[in-house]
């Protein structure tokens, strides 16, 4: 399933900076199909607090369209799934988000998700147009989500169904210290332990082979045994 195959759309939405986040939520998660259905201001994409919130997004904004219809903003998708918190007296059933995307990850449907005004949520007429209803699990004293929060958390659920992505390493792993250094750093407290009079060399007894198992299951990179022997060393010039 491709990137583009997913569509976000937002219902008759208020406020500037939540379609900003939007557009920032839908760009970690790598998705960049965004719909407005008749937004509450003609420049809502293009507004200052729009732009601001989207923090680097402003691409998924220039890419957006805005139209006057749900039914509009669903041509090509062949599965869509509201997200109304009220209960309906009919229509599509309501999932938890995994579960469902779980199945939908295997199909060949092209997915929108559907989100509904700040103030009103969705129109009963307009979750009848979905496939499903989705229903973020919340605690049962207090399940109200910002819009843009509610958009982060579906993103990134149905991007972990469709296999996620790789977390990217911050700093190059460290390198371990070999055999010899591990040696030198014991030879170097041996003797510092020796000169505060902590280890006595007559009668050393298991001291230094359990401080050698210490450090085998420490696993100790190169930088560390150094930051060690520059204590060993302090130690020693104290002594």
């Amino acid at each position: 399933m491709s990137i583009d195959s997913t569509r976000f759309i937002l219902l008759n939405t208020s406020h500037y900076g939540n379609i900003g986040a939007t557009a920032r939520a839908m760009k970690t998660m790598g998705f960049s199909d965004l719909v407005l259905v008749a937004p509450r201001f003609a420049d809502a994409l293009v507004h200052e607090d729009t732009v601001a919130m989207a923090s680097g997004a402003a691409d998924i904004l220039v890419r957006a369209r805005v139209v006057g219809s749900l039914a509009e903003a669903l041509d090509g998708i062949s599965y869509a799934c509201a997200t109304a918190m009220t209960p309906r007296d009919f229509g599509p059933a309501t999932h938890a988000p995994r579960p469902l995307f779980a199945e939908l990850a295997r199909s060949e449907h092209r997915v929108a998700f559907v989100f509904g005004s700040e103030r009103f949520g969705m129109a009963n007429d307009d979750v009848y147009r979905c496939h499903a209803c989705i229903s973020i699990p919340t605690h049962p004293d207090y399940g109200s989500l910002n819009l843009a929060q509610a958009v982060q958390l579906l993103a990134y659920d149905w991007r972990q169904a469709l296999g996620g992505f790789e977390v990217a390493p911050r700093v190059p792993d460290a390198s371990l210290a070999d055999g010899a250094q591990v040696q030198g750093l014991l030879g170097h407290w041996q003797q510092a332990l020796t000169d505060i009079g902590f280890l006595d060399p007559a009668a050393p007894k298991k001291l230094m082979p359990r401080l050698n198992q210490l450090l085998n299951r420490a696993e100790l990179s190169a930088e560390e045994v150094h930051i060690l022997r520059g204590i060993a060393r302090a130690i020693q010039r104290r002594g």
